[in-house]
């Protein structure tokens, strides 16, 4: 049980129509649990539109802010003012009340990754709650805040962006113990006038650190200046990891191994540490260090932290390497898939490229790139500009996807372009063209460009063997 109807009005102020006890909290009909409070939120669609849907799925109750369509008359309704801003007054009754430590990041690239690591690292040792998928938004950091058991230990919540003045509400409604920014980067773009104007958007999230608190930051950026002065401001203590001989966490030595890990050798205030991530690539060890760092700083055991990561493993479309076999009669008869489609900025793209870099004892490496999305009017130039990037160089051939990506494949030797198509579709449709025996292929780009449904295409290749 995570809600009592007493709560929940107590929290919004709104009315019930009867008692009710949720054991979850759900936005969306199809994947909700028997039990849970549906909240009917209205974004694309209006939640009002389908509690009916959510009670035959086995909703306890329904948050709304007026009587549904078809209503049947027989369930629990909270009804109240605004859903949306219900929702926050949930969240702000639910930290109120929560002793849990709490850690909040953002970033233009690595925020996902690490949230998932530190909800991975943590819960081995204290009840942890982190936000579902990237639920990072104004609906997504409030549900997942409202979501925390009362017993929680350690909370994670990760805090997106998309325009100027959108996370330090979203900080000042979780009050966060530690604040970390992974990075600043030239994502969303779109809507900044440049990028100190990203890093002054993504330092607000120290905006919401309580007294005390920790500001954790990347000290390899040229606006880490930036993200100090405004932790500064806030009365923060600052840790700062990256490669820097002035951070507190130094990278000092990455090894990529046989199995596909990465071991990192660094610096914690001068002692060398020995420690190794289950996934292949510079900036995954970068995020590790933040992880330690926040570890460290609420309070938990770092070193405990540190050996476990040798057991975390990315999520798909985060750098996962998987094997296709394409002749399950014929050994070795297989290429490679690096899926790194969830998203792309030209940040994580140079990074990916880096991890292609580093693979060695492949006939070829392809790369299958579609259209970064949220650039603004710098995109075709920022895309064309990536082409004489002398990290290109590793890869034999690209597949580009989208009128952005036009601008990337025109800039590049002729030698090295493939198909160039404008939507994912084309390219999907010709997967056995572009892949062969021997190949480390390599897939990228915006979620909203669709790279994903490439390497759906890509994995039905594979012959169980």
């Amino acid at each position: 049980m995570i809600w009592t109807s007493a709560e929940a009005i107590s929290a919004t102020g709104g009315n019930s129509t009867s008692t009710w006890v949720a054991e979850g909290m759900s936005i969306d009909s199809r994947t909700l649990t028997k039990g849970d409070l549906f909240v009917a939120l209205s974004d694309i669609r209006d939640g009002h539109d389908f509690v009916e849907n959510a009670f035959e799925a086995g909703a306890s109750a329904a948050l709304v802010s007026r009587i549904p369509k078809n209503y049947s008359g027989t369930k629990p309704l909270l009804i109240v003012n605004s859903v949306q801003q219900a929702l926050e007054d949930m969240a702000r009754y639910r930290r109120k009340e929560s002793r849990a430590r709490i850690i909040a990041v953002t970033g233009s690239v690595g925020k996902t990754t690490t949230k998932e690591l530190l909800r991975f690292v943590l819960s081995k040792q204290g009840k942890t709650h982190a936000a579902e998928k990237s639920y990072n938004n104004h609906w997504g950091v409030p549900l997942s805040l409202a979501r925390m058991p009362k017993d929680t230990q350690f909370g994670v919540f990760e805090i997106g962006m998309n325009n100027p003045g959108e996370i330090l509400p979203l900080s000042r409604l979780v009050e966060p113990h530690v604040g970390i920014v992974t990075s600043v980067g030239t994502a969303h773009l779109a809507a900044f006038e440049d990028v100190n104007a990203i890093a002054s958007e993504k330092a607000q999230i120290f905006g919401g650190l309580g007294e005390h608190g920790t500001a954790i930051i990347n000290g390899d950026l040229d606006t880490t200046g930036i993200l100090e002065e405004t932790a500064n401001s806030q009365g923060a203590k600052i840790i700062k990891f990256g490669y820097n001989s002035e951070v507190h966490f130094q990278l000092k030595e990455i090894r990529f191994l046989a199995s596909g890990g990465t071991q990192f050798n660094f610096l914690v205030d001068g002692t060398e540490v020995i420690s190794k991530i289950s996934a292949r690539g510079e900036h995954f060890a970068l995020n590790a260090m933040a992880v330690l760092a926040a570890v460290r700083e609420i309070g938990g055991n770092e070193v405990t932290a540190s050996l476990d990561l040798s057991s975390w493993t990315p999520q798909d479309g985060r750098g996962v390497l998987k094997k296709i076999n394409l002749d399950n009669s014929e050994e070795g008869f297989t290429f490679d898939l690096l899926d790194d489609s969830y998203n792309a900025n030209p940040m994580s793209l140079m990074a990916g490229f880096k991890v292609l870099a580093s693979m060695e004892g492949y006939k070829r490496k392809v790369a299958i790139l579609s259209d970064m999305l949220e650039l603004g009017p710098k995109g075709p130039e920022i895309h064309s500009n990536l082409a004489g990037n002398p990290i290109c160089r590793s890869v034999t051939q690209f597949h580009c996807i989208g009128p952005l990506m036009k601008n990337f494949y025109d800039s590049l030797p002729q030698e090295k372009r493939g198909i160039w198509a404008e939507t994912a579709d084309e390219i999907s449709s010709r997967v056995k063209e572009i892949v062969a025996v021997g190949d480390l292929v390599f897939v990228k780009g915006s979620k909203g460009s669709r790279a994903a449904d490439v390497v759906e295409k890509l994995k039905l290749l594979h012959k169980p063997g």
